[in-house]
């Protein structure tokens, strides 16, 4: 009779963010609770790289921007020395998962599943996987050396809303397809020797499982490869990519569900560093996914991060009717099989909100608080939009654009408080119209989850609550990649069925920090209207 193995009561999770600039750990507890961190900084702790931001910059076209995949190997190496040394039962680990940065791509050479499959316990990692790669600099989210692989792909498929329409995206320079088609046209050698491409997030999966990872569904779907509906690799956007010869598919490998369990750690980390050779491999996925997940949020909730750009997440059981290509839609990483996440980027926030904090608030967020506060809900009908940059959405050059409540185009507004004002609800204003495209709606249950930067300036999300008619919390735990990882490997571990709410929705704390005014919905209702005609105008301008 075989003897029965106690049942583990403190089981901990291990997660992993491989970020740009950093590699970090985090291990919590069952109640998701941080008990250990480790991390490495590129730019620091692997100086012999010469890394600055934690990429390589090609010193000819500051358009190419990299990332050596052995230097990832070899931090990873130095954070599980720190996680050894950090003194706590390994063996308690009972699953792993992480994130990746997104977009970026890793080009396993022939034979390197042999390599992670025969793993050497005595020798560090990045002494055996040197030679792992056929391409030695992965190319990274920052690059944008392909808009001729991208125009070459929307024009493939029928143009940039049909592959909207399939893979959830139009086409982006640092979405992996394009960058895939750059390395098959220009370094054919090279992709012809490649065993497997990965992206950052399955490659750090695989050295775990000593084996190939699949690619999961939430972060497939920032390649701009990967059909949204059937969770598979397009056919008609992987020939648009390479060509009917290239074995892409074969290369990319099956597709798993971000929620998958692929198989327990490899037998170098149990041998090495003491991991029970039951802990589970839970699929990593992308950085934006993961942060999304340990947000938590519920059906009817909004994101908002109001860093140096502004970005709104939603929770989409469908996919919306219209609006595909207004920004991003991802399978969902807390129920990827079914649900998707939406994602809607602005280039312009913190940086212009500073701008104009500086030529009328004197640099003083007090200042600028008051003359916010100053001015009545609605602006008296002023309608200011505001572009430091090209905006991604809408795309317009940039430039700043006033009107009054006639419609009517100004060179400036009368006082700096309409100007201020102009400036938030103009900026939110956009967040609600373009995040209303692409599926987001508001009920009573609502709640907006702001995060980044300007998330501590009450003031500031006073408006945010008000324009989207929605109560407005913050986390009181900082949300992150490596965390969210956390709660998925919670979530694939539990009983069979459970949804990713049942067993990890009160985990996240929050705060609620402001209620919308009552007057808000039908002012707001209406300038969202008069907004969305103004805006069109701009661009029709652009």
């Amino acid at each position: 009779m075989m003897e029965e193995k106690p049942v583990n009561t403190n089981p901990l999770y291990l997660g992993f963010d491989l970020s740009t600039q950093s590699l970090k750990a985090v291990v919590t507890n069952e109640a998701l609770e941080v008990l250990y961190e480790a991390s490495v900084n590129f730019d620091k702790d692997l100086p012999e790289f010469r890394t600055n931001g934690g990429v390589n910059k090609d010193e000819r076209n500051s358009k190419i921007v990299s990332a050596q995949p052995i230097m990832w190997v070899k931090a990873l190496d130095i954070v599980m020395e720190k996680i050894r040394l950090l003194e706590f039962p390994i063996d308690t680990i009972v699953g792993i998962s992480g994130a990746g940065q997104q977009h970026g791509s890793v080009y396993w050479r022939r034979g390197a599943q042999k390599m992670l499959q025969t793993l050497d316990s005595g020798k560090f990692l990045h002494d055996q996987l040197a030679f792992a790669f056929s391409v030695t600099h992965s190319p990274v989210w920052m690059d944008s050396s392909t808009t001729e692989y991208c125009d070459k792909l929307e024009k493939f498929v029928g143009g940039p809303e049909e592959l909207a329409k399939i893979t959830g995206s139009k086409a982006y320079e640092r979405f992996t397809g394009s960058q895939i088609s750059k390395i098959f046209h220009t370094k054919r050698e090279a992709y012809n020797s490649t065993e497997r491409i990965s992206l950052v997030s399955s490659f750090a999966c695989s050295i775990f499982l000593g084996d190939y990872a699949g690619i999961d569904y939430s972060d497939g779907s920032g390649m701009n490869l990967l059909d949204i509906r059937t969770k598979t690799w397009d056919a008609k956007c992987l020939e648009g990519a390479t060509s009917n010869e290239s074995n892409l598919e074969a290369k990319l490998g099956m597709p798993v569900p971000s929620e998958s369990v692929l198989g327990t750690v490899s037998n170098y980390f149990v041998e090495r560093y003491g991991f029970s050779p039951d802990c589970k491999v839970v699929a990593f996925t992308g950085d934006n996914p993961s942060s999304f997940a340990a947000m938590a949020l519920g059906p009817t909730d909004i994101a908002v991060s109001l860093g140096t750009s502004d970005t709104v997440f939603l929770s989409l059981d469908s996919l919306p009717e219209e609006g595909l290509g207004e920004g991003h839609i991802f399978a969902n990483p807390m129920s990827s099989r079914e649900h998707y996440m939406a994602m809607v980027c602005f280039k312009n926030g913190s940086l212009t909100r500073e701008r104009v904090r500086r030529d009328a608030a004197d640099r003083s967020w007090k200042i600028f608080n008051e003359l916010l506060n100053s001015t009545p809900r609605g602006n008296f009908g002023n309608i200011g939009m505001y572009y430091d940059l090209w905006e991604i959405i809408p795309k317009v050059r940039n430039g700043d654009h006033r009107f009054n409540k006639e419609g009517s185009k100004l060179n400036k507004f009368t006082s700096k408080e309409v100007e201020v004002r102009a400036l938030i609800e103009g900026q939110f204003l956009s967040r609600r119209i373009h995040a209303e495209r692409i599926g987001c709606k508001t009920s009573k249950e609502s709640k907006i989850l702001a995060t980044g930067g300007a998330s501590g300036n009450e003031d500031i999300l006073q408006v945010l609550s008000d324009v989207f008619n929605a109560p407005v919390y913050v986390q009181d735990t900082s949300s992150s990649a490596d965390l969210g990882a956390c709660y998925r490997i919670k979530h694939a571990l539990a009983e069979e069925g459970s949804s990713f709410m049942e067993v990890v929705g009160n985990k996240a704390s929050f705060k609620k920090v402001c209620d919308p005014n009552r007057d808000a919905k039908e002012i707001y209702d209406n300038m969202a209207k008069r907004f969305e005609v103004l805006e069109k105008s701009i661009v029709q301008g652009s």
